[in-house]
């Protein structure tokens, strides 16, 4: 028919004593809730009001003592509370309306059949049955699902309410986003990681301090840090060398070798390295810190400056090279422009034998280059210290 004023069509049921069914759906009602009153008949406990222009305020005009209704294909987007207590509800309809959410329960205490598909819900709340704990059977399909982290919520209800979803889990499908589109609500899986922010933040914060701790142990075993600072020693003296003196930047070697000992092995280098080298046949010019160091200038400056002028770098090594400071800072130098000139420039003489665990963990290059690289040993014979001046004149190269 044409009703158009839901009060109106309540007012004509109001002297039916004994009116128990009433269908009035496929009309054009509405009700616009102002302060018009409705009146039912009493006796009223089924109510079709189906495919009309009713909105959320329809549930100011209800019948007290309904037990059935019928509210499908309307325009409905809430269930307002506390507007009527309809306390001997058991069936609701509300299929095809705008509805964002699944209604409470706090107006309908007897309620056991809701139907609330095809309606606009994303992320049905998780705590329906709880709210409701008569509801038997619940349908809730065929609505656009959000399949996100506030969706698994849902999806662990029907696990828990016992089949009390109608129509799961075909009716039960992702439609955002758009990847996931299609996707069967029981498909769907999420980590608890993923969704717990709580949990994602102080995992997030375990693994940083883990890394945190593991990179500052590798640092102090490795000393780390003592390389950052002579690396960034090297690039200033090379810096400043080249604002000072542009011009030579051409490195000129001075001398055939630079010696790098330590100052517990000084009468060696003085009484035996030294005078077998630079004199007699085919003598080599040695650079050595006591000599050749040029004052005013600072120790790794001149270290470096040392290095680069020399063809090659001769490090006399013994437990007492390893303890010195200088020595490791020389080793770091002329180690880097081994690898910058890719050159053959280091000759390693072991004065006195050297145990593994004597040697610290900075000194894992030093461990490198004597694995690697063959070494001259000095002999304790006399007989064989011609022998072992030979081999070194010959590793120098001298041209």
């Amino acid at each position: 028919n044409k009703f158009e004023s839901l009060p109106k069509v309540s007012f004509m049921t109001s002297h039916m004593k004994s009116l128990k069914y009433l269908d009035i759906s496929s009309n054009l009602l509405r009700h616009d809730g102002a302060d018009v009153q409705c009146q039912w008949a009493e006796s009223l406990t089924e109510l079709d009001l189906s495919s009309n222009q009713l909105m959320d305020s329809v549930f100011e005009c209800l019948p007290v003592n309904i037990k059935k209704l019928d509210l499908r294909n309307n325009q409905i987007s809430s269930v307002p509370k506390g507007m009527a207590e309809l306390k001997s509800l058991k069936e609701l309809n509300l299929a095809s309306n705008r509805l964002a959410d699944l209604p409470g329960c706090s107006g309908f205490t007897s309620l056991e059949f809701l139907n609330i598909e095809m309606n606009s819900i994303l992320t049905p709340s998780a705590d329906f049955f709880q709210s409701c704990p008569r509801v038997r059977e619940l349908q809730a399909g065929h609505n656009p699902f959000k399949c996100s982290c506030e969706l698994q919520a849902f999806i662990r209800l029907e696990r828990r309410s016992g089949g009390k979803l109608f129509g799961w889990p075909a009716a039960y499908v992702c439609e955002y986003p758009e990847d996931l589109r299609g996707t069967q609500l029981k498909d769907f899986h999420l980590t608890e990681l993923a969704c717990n922010t709580v949990l994602l933040l102080v995992t997030a914060l375990l693994l940083t301090l883990v890394l945190v701790a593991v990179v500052a142990f590798l640092c102090i075993y490795l000393d780390v840090p003592w390389y950052v600072r002579m690396t960034w020693q090297w690039t200033q003296t090379k810096r400043r060398a080249w604002h000072d003196h542009p011009e030579e930047q051409e490195t000129v070697l001075q001398f055939h070798a630079f010696i790098s000992y330590s100052e517990r092995d000084s009468l060696w280098v003085k009484n035996e390295l030294i005078p077998n080298l630079e004199k007699g046949e085919g003598c080599v010019q040695l650079c050595q810190h006591e000599r050749n160091f040029i004052p005013g200038k600072s120790i790794v400056e001149n270290i470096i400056n040392c290095i680069e002028k020399s063809y090659k770098s001769i490090f006399v090594l013994s437990p007492n090279f390893v303890q010195s400071e200088w020595c490791h800072y020389e080793l770091y130098f002329a180690h880097h422009k081994l690898f910058s000139e890719n050159s053959n420039s280091l000759i390693l003489i072991l004065l006195e034998p050297i145990p593994p665990y004597v040697i610290p963990a900075r000194y894992h290059k030093l461990k490198a280059l004597m694995a690697k690289r063959t070494y001259l040993e000095w002999p304790k014979e006399k007989s064989k210290r011609a022998l072992f001046w030979a081999n070194l004149r010959a590793a120098i190269s001298i041209n």
